[in-house]
């Protein structure tokens, strides 16, 4: 029993050396892995904070280029829109010890992780006039460190930012946006770091498309120093301009067509007599606030702003001529009244005096009195004479149209005031309309041009 007992704890600490030796192998080989030496060698007197080594008085050049993937939520409220894109830096680091036995064969680069990155000198451009800007993330953020041959840096990132955009709208809707973008070193000035374009530039998407907008091409590049008084000093300073117009082919459909066809519509009121007042009044009441409720829904779309806008000028024409049919309306009722109540109240009066005598004449035409004096002379027997003070017979003239009715002397009709507005304003107001429409255009596409 004893030599059996003895047997076990022999085993028990033979297991436990062994165990102790397995551990102490595993800790000097994971220490053996983080401190050995990574193959790409920062010289001992690697500072990071240190720009890298340049010509006496000449900047580190920066290249830059963007690659914009898509462009999305063009906010006219808040005044900004959104941008995904990768974003590429180089640059020359000259201190670097590099070994060729870290490129694969015909390999003039090798791609490093993102954390050797932090053990660099590295720029510090951002977006001068962003509201956001954040590196894309998902398990880890889309980021990558690419070391050349000729000890070039290339730094890429795959980012979003919401930029802001000063926007104009008296053209709206044929309104065309503006809007750059800028990016500025932080703390370096130009003395230290210059920021340039690379040959590639801006690039944009070939199957980017936007809803309400075509985006201008091709981009607008700018590179320019700018003075920031908050730092104290000119920074590098790169600018992208892009232009967005807006299509007018939805207002087209949902605003002017629509619009038009009410303003035309208002016009056939011309053609209703004035005994179908109910009908008459309905279409053109109806019309009113038919361009009332449209216009109130446009108005959603944009910010309220201080100034007038090419669509408000659209809404003032459309409507004033609405308007203008239901005051016609109105003019003609008061004087088919005033001439009611003339035909009713006031007697047709003809007197007749005999040969010799002057005669007065009082005859209702139309609602008009006329009062002529006339003398019958004999000349020869059988014929006689209409003469007036003397002098030969006087051609009766038409009335003035400021009267509600008249007799035409050429024609014998009667003529009455309210029935002649109707027919001129059957053609009155559609030419006014058309040379409004004729005017409306041309500016507004020579300005928005």
């Amino acid at each position: 029993m004893l030599g059996k007992y003895n047997t076990k704890a022999f085993i028990s600490l033979g297991l436990t050396f062994i165990l102790m030796w397995i551990s102490e192998a595993t800790d000097t080989h994971m220490n053996y892995n983080y401190t050995t030496k990574p193959r790409v060698v920062l010289p001992p007197n690697y500072v990071k904070e240190m720009r890298p080594p340049s010509k006496k008085g000449s900047p580190v050049i920066v290249d830059f280029s963007i690659f914009v993937v898509d462009i999305n939520s063009i906010n006219v409220e808040d005044m900004d829109f959104r941008v995904d894109m990768f974003i590429h830096q180089r640059w020359m680091e000259s201190r670097l010890e590099i070994s060729d036995d870290i490129f694969e064969e015909g390999d003039d680069y090798v791609t490093l992780l993102p954390e050797f990155f932090d053990n660099l000198w590295q720029p510090d451009p951002y977006f001068l006039n962003s509201k956001i800007a954040e590196i894309a993330t998902l398990t880890h953020k889309f980021t990558s460190v690419t070391l050349y041959k000729n000890k070039t840096v290339r730094y890429a990132a795959r980012m979003h930012a919401i930029i802001a955009c000063q926007m104009e709208f008296q053209l709206y809707p044929m309104d065309i946006q503006v809007c750059p973008i800028y990016i500025e070193s932080f703390s370096s000035n130009n003395q230290k770091v210059k920021l340039r374009w690379s040959d590639s530039g801006v690039t944009l998407n070939p199957e980017l498309k936007l809803l309400q907008y075509n985006l201008g091409q091709p981009l607008e590049l700018e590179e320019s120093d700018g003075y920031m008084p908050e730092k104290v000093g000119n920074f590098s300073r790169l600018t992208v301009y892009f232009r967005f117009e807006r299509q007018i082919g939805h207002h087209l459909i949902q605003t002017f067509a629509p619009s038009s066809l009410v303003v035309m519509l208002s016009w056939f009121s011309f053609w209703l007599g004035l005994d179908a007042i109910p009908g008459r009044v309905t279409l053109l009441v109806t019309c009113m606030l038919t361009l009332v409720t449209m216009f109130t829904g446009l108005r959603a779309d944009i910010p309220p702003v201080a100034y007038v806008k090419a669509l408000d000028l659209w809404m003032a024409g459309c409507m004033v001529s609405v308007f203008a049919a239901l005051a016609e309306f109105v003019v003609v009722k008061v004087l088919d009244v005033q001439y009611q109540y003339q035909v009713n109240r006031i007697p047709k009066r003809i007197s007749n005096m005999e040969k010799g005598q002057c005669a007065t004449v009082a005859s209702w035409e139309g609602g008009a009195v006329r009062s002529r004096k006339a003398t019958q002379t004999p000349t020869t027997p059988g014929q006689t004479s209409l003469q007036g003070n003397g002098g030969p017979p006087k051609p009766a003239r038409r009335q003035s149209l400021l009267s509600v009715a008249w007799t035409d002397t050429d024609t014998g009709v009667e003529k009455i005031m309210w029935r002649e507005i109707d027919k001129v304003s059957r053609a009155v107001f559609p030419i006014l309309f058309f040379v409004f429409v004729l005017l409306y255009w041309p500016i507004l596409l020579m300005k928005s041009s």
